[in-house]
């Protein structure tokens, strides 16, 4: 009987548009880290977005990745089709009291931030000042009864309380301390998406235990959440390896917007998915 490989890498693309030059360089990273620790390679479809993704997208990730020579264990996870594993996760959250209903929309925290006189900020942009931390749980319920969108926040100082101190390891910078509380209260679903980025990703690499999880160093600052949210749902800490950004002439970052640079546009002019290797500097 064959033994199956202790260490599983993955590439987790979103479809919500074509697969560009940025896209093939993960792929490819995490596919060449792959084959060098004889591991197994795995795709997952981040497809929580019903609102942007389209099955034409994730035909196409398909059909790029096969093109570049890419091979992955069948069948791929659509996150679209797992919420109750989502659902699940909140529970436990819920469980723990660490879970609060928010009723205010962007532009109401902005209005709250102003008027305090202070505007501190995240990663993301403003952190929320926790308006509806204090809400009674008889007007939460009512808001919610009558129909208000919300969404479902994280209440962080209960639960750095609660996880501790925690640390990760990054296969570059080494031993990280994690300080999710830079983010404040950050949302983990909301009434319409029963799920989000940080929660469904955290669950998603458990489940499918992986072992690095290798991913631009654009993410980098979202791990501080997610070894917050392993530590909450028990789950087990992986390594991280954050690579590096692939940028055009004028130095922006790659984008789903340069459409020159789509992997299924450099098909069509020609490419070789050895050419494409060259462009992103990753050799077999």
């Amino acid at each position: 009987m064959t033994t199956l490989p202790t260490q599983i890498f993955r590439f987790a693309p979103s479809p919500s548009g074509y697969l560009h030059l940025g896209h093939a360089y993960s792929a490819l990273f995490s596919w060449t880290q792959a084959q060098k620790h004889h591991a197994q390679f795995i795709l997952r479809i981040e497809d929580i977005d019903t609102t942007r993704c389209r099955k034409e997208f994730t035909e196409a990730i398909y059909e790029d990745l096969s093109w570049l020579g890419l091979e992955w264990r069948d069948p791929p996870r659509n996150q679209s089709e797992h919420m109750d594993d989502y659902q699940r996760a909140l529970k436990k959250l819920e469980d723990q009291n660490l879970l609060y209903p928010c009723f205010c929309t962007r532009k109401e925290i902005q209005n709250e931030v102003q008027q305090s006189g202070r505007a501190p900020h995240g990663p993301d942009g403003l952190i929320y000042p926790g308006t509806c931390r204090s809400l009674s749980a008889t007007e939460r319920k009512n808001r919610i009864a009558q129909g208000d969108s919300y969404a479902l926040r994280l209440d962080m100082v209960r639960a750095c309380s609660l996880a501790g101190e925690l640390y990760w390891q990054d296969e570059k910078k080494g031993k990280i301390k994690a300080t999710p509380e830079i983010f404040g209260d950050v949302v983990l679903a909301r009434k319409d998406i029963h799920t989000s980025y940080h929660l469904s990703v955290t669950v998603d690499d458990a489940l499918q235990n992986i072992s690095c999880i290798t991913r631009g160093t654009d993410l980098f600052e979202a791990t501080h959440i997610h070894r917050l949210l392993q530590a909450l749902l028990k789950l087990p800490v992986p390594t991280w390896h954050h690579h590096d950004l692939l940028h055009d002439e004028e130095g922006n970052r790659l984008a789903k917007r340069h459409n020159a640079l789509a992997i299924r546009e450099l098909r069509k002019q020609g490419k070789s998915p050895e050419d494409i290797r060259m462009m992103v500097g990753i050799s077999e």
